[in-house]
């Protein structure tokens, strides 16, 4: 099978990486990719979010397959456009893709599927945002309504940063605050029958002790030791599967990678939001840990015959993820400087540790890796447990060099202690 990745950043050279490792896997294209895909996959230049010139890009390289990577242009109608060329595509249509699109969608959904999920108000004007702060209190949870690259959430105790936010989104949801650890579980579908993958949990703030302002993410970890272990299966039953079954009686089925982001609260299992596609940082150590081939479990969700497939195979082992981010992330990033350490990792630590480049490109004149957005690289190792990989990673990560970049220490620090104790 020859594949087409769509997207630049780590997520897609995690999946890249996984289809290149995948013997059914004849060719592997990805389009734009970055500096570190370009080692896996043939690149090519292409509008990522322009659907008739991937279908085009697809079609002239004669793929079987089309994975979409991020948001943008699964909203804007890319996977939809692939298929009516007759070329499958992994990824929601246009409009099951409002599922992550509208926030307030996503509300609509849940509640008609009977999902769990937070009590929120859609506001519209100040006079809704006022009255919708004043009903729930601090801690304040505001959402851009539209897609906001992983930083359109403000959570403060100050209402007149709320109040701030809200007003600068135009169209926003404000809802109550969910108590208790989050863990995001991604679940393949192909619009009926649901699979889904080992849960991980991911580190939204930019600094260590969960501080500083809310990112795209600096961290993520898998397996999770504390836990349920019936977990997975209550998520998929009241939650994954009743959302896609929903989407389904509406005439939208949802067809690709649905992702809920959750919040183990002491009322229960609650929805904080979905995304309709994979995860980064999480997809990092998620994909680490799967020993099924990628390539056909991904074709038979967008073929329409997933409950034909065997049950997916895991590792027993633990997989860490660590962001590298350039200088003044997560506002506006210093981009163009050069990184180090890239070959020392690779001759060092591989395999059980390996970089996943995110915002990089080759430099032109010099040939080297520089810089080239806010999240520049993922260091993800595996080990037999948490620990094991956590050493590994943050060993892979002290080899590399960029000025002005910062990443968190503490990245599965409390579960790896807590798996231990």
């Amino acid at each position: 099978m020859k594949v087409l990745v769509i997207g630049g950043g780590a997520r897609e050279h995690a999946l890249c990486r996984a289809l290149s490792l995948d013997p059914d896997v004849t060719a592997l294209h990805c389009a734009p990719g970055n500096a570190g895909i370009a080692e896996v996959a043939e690149l090519h230049a292409v509008d990522a979010l322009d659907g008739a010139a991937v279908a085009d890009l697809a079609a002239s390289l004669g793929v079987g397959l089309v994975v979409v990577g991020p948001e943008a242009p699964l909203v804007a109608g890319v996977a939809d456009a692939v298929r009516e060329r007759g070329i499958p595509a992994f990824g929601p249509s246009a409009e099951a893709a409002r599922l992550e699109g509208s926030k307030a969608f996503a509300k609509d959904v849940m509640a008609a599927a009977g999902v769990p999920t937070a009590r929120a108000y859609v506001c519209t004007n100040p006079a809704e945002v006022d009255e919708a702060l004043d009903a729930f209190g601090p801690p304040y949870v505001v959402k851009d309504d539209g897609l906001a690259a992983g930083k359109g959430v403000v959570v403060t105790e100050d209402v007149e940063a709320a109040r701030a936010h809200a007003l600068a989104c135009g169209r926003v949801v404000i809802e109550e605050f969910l108590d208790g650890p989050e863990v995001s579980l991604f679940a393949i579908t192909d619009g009926e029958t649901v699979v889904p993958l080992q849960p991980a949990q991911d580190f939204k703030r930019a600094h260590d002790g969960d501080e500083g302002p809310n990112t795209g993410g600096m961290g993520a970890y898998s397996p999770l030791p504390w836990a349920d272990p019936a977990l997975v299966d209550e998520v998929v039953a009241t939650i994954c599967q009743p959302t896609v079954d929903e989407l389904r009686r509406r005439g939208t089925p949802f067809s690709g990678l649905l992702y809920a982001g959750l919040a183990i609260t002491s009322r229960g299992v609650r929805v904080i939001e979905f995304n309709a596609r994979f995860g980064d940082p999480e997809t990092q150590v998620v994909l680490a840990r799967l020993k099924t081939p990628l390539a056909a479990v991904l074709l038979a969700a967008a073929t329409g015959r997933l409950e034909a497939e065997p049950p997916l195979r895991w590792s027993d082992g633990a997989a860490v993820t660590v962001v590298l981010a350039s200088h003044n992330y997560p506002g506006t990033p210093r981009t163009g400087d050069p990184v180090t350490g890239l070959d020392e990792v690779a001759e060092k630590d591989g395999p059980k540790a390996y970089v996943l480049h995110a915002g990089t490109k080759r430099d032109g004149a010099s040939g080297a890796v520089v810089s080239a957005g806010g999240r520049v690289l993922s260091v993800t190792a595996t080990g037999s447990d948490l620990a094991k990989a956590r050493e590994r990673a943050y060993r892979a990560m002290g080899r590399i060099g960029l000025e002005g970049s910062h990443h968190r220490s503490d990245i599965a620090a409390k579960a790896a202690a807590e798996a231990v104790s």
